[in-house]
């Protein structure tokens, strides 16, 4: 606390305006910090207000991209379910167009055998029915001979 010095009419006028001057000054520069403390604090809060939208839109990308992980992964899966299941089908259908077609074959050998078999017997009538007209045709020109003679 300052101590004036008193005078006649009172305390000395001098040391009570430097007193005041000085107090004057220094309200003046606590409001000063005051309204610079209160400016910081406004850019702090608008700072605060910023970053708080950052981390919401970003937590609002995290849940996007949680949620589009998750949907791949769901796509994927039902992708290799699809698959499997084609997979599955087309083996099933080669296996049978397989079957078949070696079905197929066997009965087009089992009919070519049989073709052969019938051309086997066929060469071996003709055989037969050619030696047969072959020796009468001997025995005519025996005949002939015969007569002729």
């Amino acid at each position: 606390m300052e101590k004036f010095n008193k005078t006649l009419h009172g305390y000395n006028p001098k040391e009570v305006n430097a007193f005041l001057d000085e107090v004057i000054l220094q309200v003046d520069k606590m409001v000063a910090e005051l309204k610079a403390k209160d400016v910081a604090v406004v850019n702090l809060q608008k700072e605060k207000g910023v970053l708080i939208e950052q981390i919401n839109r970003y937590k609002s990308m995290e849940t996007t991209m949680n949620k589009t992980i998750v949907a791949a992964q769901d796509s994927s899966e039902q992708i290799r379910r699809i698959a499997k299941q084609e997979s599955d089908i087309i083996i099933n259908e080669a296996r049978g167009n397989a079957n078949r077609i070696v079905s197929d074959a066997l009965l087009r050998a089992e009919k070519t055998e049989y073709e052969a078999a019938q051309l086997r017997k066929n060469i071996s009538v003709f055989k037969r029915k050619l030696r047969s007209v072959i020796e009468s045709q001997l025995e005519v020109v025996d005949e002939i001979e015969t007569l002729d003679l």
